[in-house]
């Protein structure tokens, strides 16, 4: 099994999320996070003042699927949140050893 992480921009999590269901994917984690990369910021204008958001607002969105779903996954990722700007996000694919639901000790494959 694999964990994706998506790190997408905010008015694409809609898109996101139809895209992944249509996939069948079955459960999803959503967070709000902050960050930069290659941007390094953008500069705003408040009043007459500029000043500089150092941290750009993100969403990091986690699903965890079977190794055949991945690439397929990935790519409705990317056709979902793609502006074709900088600062579109990163897909992050990890293994993951070993699930466990809480409620009924399901382990792996029928956990997810």
């Amino acid at each position: 099994m694999k964990k994706i992480e998506a790190i997408i921009r905010p008015f694409k999590l809609d898109e996101v999320k139809i895209a992944l269901v249509n996939a069948g994917v079955v459960g999803m984690t959503v967070s709000e996070v902050r960050g930069f990369g290659r941007q390094k910021g953008q500069t705003e204008r408040y009043r007459g003042s500029e000043y500089t958001v150092e941290f750009l607002q993100k969403l990091k969105v986690e699903i965890v699927v079977d190794d055949d779903q991945v690439d397929a996954i990935v790519d409705q990722v990317i056709a979902a949140a793609r502006t074709g700007e900088i600062g579109d996000g990163k897909i992050f694919v990890t293994p993951v050893n070993e699930v466990v639901r809480i409620r009924t000790g399901e382990k792996n494959s029928e956990a997810v």
